[in-house]
């Protein structure tokens, strides 16, 4: 099966070795989505809340770039600098889930890149 990369300018370029997602069959792997602007490059203002929903958005524009979406999701990872956050990531990670949510995983992390509260990574069904 061949790799395929996808990019879309609608969520923050990588800013690293990485690519925002790859596509292999039917099969989506996103990167960890943290709270960057994909406008501005910068981490968005705010709490874990705030920060919740800019990478639910990045994500929500990655996945469509590969023609899936948040349905079609059958795992995710969430990355947490402090367990405390669970339940206001939780309060908005669940709007976008609101039937037949995926298997996930939650974990609190030392630290997370540019000093974020929460990153996201998802794998996807392609059909």
């Amino acid at each position: 099966m061949k790799r395929e990369i996808i990019h879309t300018d609608h969520a923050p370029a990588a800013v690293g070795p990485y690519s925002q997602a790859v596509k292999v069959g039917n099969m989506l792997f996103t990167a960890g989505q943290v709270p960057l602007s994909p406008e501005s490059g910068k981490v968005v203002e705010g709490d874990v809340t705030v920060q919740t929903e800019q990478v639910m958005k990045n994500l929500q524009s990655v996945l469509e770039a590969a023609g899936t979406s948040f349905e079609n999701v059958i795992k995710s990872t969430v990355f947490l600098t402090d367990m405390n956050n669970f339940g206001a990531m939780n309060g908005v990670y669940g709007r976008y889930f609101t039937q037949n949510p995926p298997a996930r995983s939650a974990v609190q992390v030392a630290a997370l890149p540019l000093g974020v509260d929460v990153e996201i990574e998802m794998i996807a069904l392609i059909e």
